[in-house]
């Protein structure tokens, strides 16, 4: 087991409709299946980073229903320490998803204990858990949590991984304290202002700290390495669900990154696990430790 990864961020319920088509403003349409998984973006990366056997733990924020008791057995089930866990008279956050036959998505986020989670109390558990080597965030909960665990994580020399989704705009500040940021296209041209291009994202990394990678779906990703913009290709497979494959790719990559990989070798693990997650229906019920 390599070193210790902690995520915090958000967890869900995910609630899958399935359709031919999505429908139009004001159109009612007849869905073919519906579903319920376990998801949220910090829950997915925490558990692909699990199955894969890192040494991860979860901080994330609960609420007081009967999704909170399940959302908690999925994650031991899933190898994800569950100790610093907060909760929330609240309801758990969910995330109804519309899927249709081309497997692209449509996501609606209602964050509920999401928004509750407490930043003194996540720096408390990342004290507790000691030598923690990766803290790993997104944009499902609160900026200002983020800002003060990814600045408390920075100014003790624990290497930090940010995935802004959905997609924001972020301050100076909180970019100085991010050292690896994994935007995908769409949330690359918020962010940056600028449209995509390898001009521009080469661009907008002169501009920030951080290291840069650029996630592209079905493309692969970019990799700004120095001033050279290194391409990434990705497999053809026959998509069923694109839902919580970026997730799957951050969690592959701080598990590489842990295990002693370089980025290069982070990356193509990562996409290799983002493209078999596509090829089967839902969130983390996609996963898998295996390459199929």
């Amino acid at each position: 087991m390599g070193k210790k990864i902690c995520v915090i961020g958000s967890s869900n319920i995910d609630q899958f409709s399935y359709v031919n088509k999505f429908p139009q403003e004001g159109e009612t349409i007849i869905g073919e299946s519906f579903k319920t998984g376990f998801g949220g973006k910090g829950a997915n990366q925490a558990v692909m980073a699990g199955i894969l056997g890192s040494d991860v733990y979860i901080i994330s924020c609960l609420g007081n229903d009967i999704f909170a008791e399940s959302t908690i057995d999925n994650f031991k089930k899933n190898k994800v320490n569950t100790e610093y866990i907060q909760r929330a008279d609240v309801s758990s956050g969910v995330a109804p998803i519309w899927v249709d036959s081309g497997g692209e998505n449509k996501i609606v986020v209602i964050p509920g204990a999401n928004n509750e989670i407490n930043a003194e109390d996540a720096i408390n558990s990342i004290k507790k858990i000691e030598n923690v080597s990766y803290v790993v965030g997104q944009a499902e909960i609160p900026m200002k949590v983020n800002d003060k665990v990814f600045h408390y994580s920075k100014s003790n020399n624990i290497l930090t991984i940010f995935n802004p989704a959905p997609g924001m705009e972020l301050e100076d500040k909180f970019l100085d304290n991010v050292d690896w940021l994994i935007p995908n296209e769409y949330e690359f041209e918020i962010i940056s202002g600028l449209k995509l291009s390898e001009e521009n994202i080469l661009d907008f990394s002169s501009k920030i700290y951080s290291n840069l990678i650029v996630t592209l779906g079905k493309r692969g990703a970019f990799l700004v390495e120095d001033t050279n913009l290194i391409e990434f290709g990705a497999p053809t497979v026959e998509v069923a669900d694109t839902t919580g494959a970026g997730d799957a790719f951050v969690g592959t990559f701080v598990h590489g990154l842990s295990e002693n990989l370089t980025a290069k070798e982070s990356i193509k693990l990562a996409i290799e696990k983002a493209s078999s997650s596509v090829q089967r229906k839902g969130t983390q019920s996609s996963y898998s430790s295996s390459s199929e």
